[in-house]
């Protein structure tokens, strides 16, 4: 597009800039999970409120139950409305002594290869991420007076907190929250030169079981070989779960998984991900899932059960001859396509009954669970965002799904029945929850460019 010229233009001038508005941002500690932060967390949906109106968008700072959301509108009747969400809360920086510098001093580093990068708390998840839009819209409005379609941007500040208090809030205001798609900038590149778009996130099961046998722990040498031991117990049921091909044992467990499309498994055959190139730089090197599916498929489109903690017995240092009276484990599970989180409790629980002696005593405990999202894979909003990436990138975007779960996606889907693309420019080494989180400038400034192009594909795809 020639009149997209000067848009991108005044993005390449105006980085120092854009990089000295970005660090502004990233100074403020704005930590949601630490009480003591609190006030830290108002002071960014401030500075969100401020640099937002002053780009001419209406914007308010409202309450939650627990940290304000940031709200701003910037309506285009006759064009496509775009909903943008993000975060302004950031993870808690402990180990401390592990940052190279402090985490909210940002500043530019150079690599061995001599690549820059932006480091410090937030700068991939999700502030920087959040700017590359913001700034997309402040070199529109710089440029032609206005946006080219209709965009509202909601800002959170509890996401890292399982964002408490904003389905509610959604829920209250969902006549200011129209839009025909939802963006969302929180997720990565294919690789540092092929953007892609996540299509698909796995679902959320979490539960914790705890397994009571004697009514005190026992002297192993008094009781050991005629006592029960629920850390046996637990083991036991635990080792049930999966069968010798990697496959989940849970009756029905399987229903509602649907088999990729040909011309996606397709693609993701011509990404060659081996489970060398994807578990050698963690130490590992065969793949634990099912088997006969390609890596990329156990971690995307695949349902997963892992065990993410264990309790029980004796821990401490040296030795303690006891058989313990409880023990408990904490287990969850990746859901995909049509699986219920409520049907698997069902399911699981009657699973772990059984397995447990008569004498013995089990409690299974629930905790909030989330479906899978999937976009359809003709939607025309997804193609225009393709589009304009491949623009930018000069390679088409890999579409991918994600094995991670971001609630707050499906809730975008069940309270206002929106489609959520999600795009980001982050990359897998960012370091994200991690000391030392960096951000790669060309990730920012490239993301940018990107925001600038897929407001200008919509804002010329008319009415959708």
């Amino acid at each position: 597009m020639a009149d997209l010229d000067p848009i991108l233009n005044d993005i390449d001038a105006d980085l120092d800039n854009a990089l000295e508005r970005l660090f502004t941002f990233l100074r403020i500690p704005s930590i949601s999970t630490d009480p003591a932060f609190a006030t830290h967390c108002r002071e960014a949906a401030a500075w969100l409120e401020g640099t937002l109106t002053a780009l001419g968008f209406e914007t308010t700072v409202e309450e939650t139950s627990l940290h304000p959301v940031v709200l701003a509108s910037a309506p285009k009747p006759g064009t496509p409305h775009l909903l943008f969400y993000g975060h302004y809360d950031v993870q808690p920086v402990d180990p401390l002594d592990q940052w190279e510098t402090p985490p909210f001093e940002p500043r530019i580093a150079t690599d061995a290869n001599g690549a820059k990068r932006i480091v410090g708390r937030g700068a991939s998840d999700d502030k920087g991420q959040v700017m590359t839009f913001i700034e997309a819209c402040r070199a529109w409005k710089a440029m032609a007076g206005e946006l080219p379609c209709g965009v509202t941007i909601l800002i959170e500040g509890a996401e890292e907190n399982g964002s408490q208090g904003l389905p509610e809030w959604v829920a209250a205001n969902r006549d200011r929250l129209g839009a025909d798609i939802v963006l969302v900038c929180d997720t990565s590149m294919w690789n540092p030169s092929t953007p892609a778009i996540t299509t698909s996130l796995r679902g959320l099961a979490y539960f914790e079981v705890k397994v009571t046998c004697a009514s005190r722990d026992l002297h192993s040498g008094f009781f050991g070989g005629a006592a029960r031991n629920p850390i046996h117990v637990l083991s036991k049921i635990i080792a049930d779960l999966h069968d010798a091909e990697g496959r989940v044992t849970l009756p029905g467990f399987y229903e509602g998984v649907r088999e990729p499309p040909e011309d996606l498994l397709a693609q993701w055959r011509g990404l060659d991900l081996s489970a060398e190139k994807f578990l050698g730089p963690i130490g590992l090197k065969e793949p634990a899932g099912e088997r006969g599916r390609m890596i990329i498929e156990q971690v995307q489109s695949r349902p997963a059960c892992d065990v993410n903690g264990i309790i029980g017995g004796y821990t401490g240092e040296g030795t303690k001859t006891v058989i313990a009276s409880t023990a408990s484990a904490k287990v969850s599970f990746r859901l995909v396509d049509d699986q219920d989180p409520q049907v698997l409790a069902r399911t699981f629980e009657a699973f772990v009954r059984e397995r447990v002696p008569a004498d013995c005593k089990v409690e299974v405990i629930t905790y909030k669970g989330s479906r899978a999202i999937a976009l359809p894979f003709d939607m025309p909003e997804l193609a225009i965002a393709k589009g304009a990436l491949a623009e930018e990138w000069g390679v088409p975007p890999v579409t991918v799904g994600a094995g991670g779960s971001i609630p707050i996606v499906g809730d975008f889907k069940r309270l206002l029945d929106r489609n959520t693309l999600l795009i980001g420019f982050g990359l897998d080494d960012d370091r994200i929850h991690a000391p030392n989180e960096k951000y790669e400038l060309a990730s920012f400034h490239k993301g940018t460019r990107s925001w600038a192009r897929i407001l200008a594909a919509f804002g010329a795809a008319g009415k959708l």
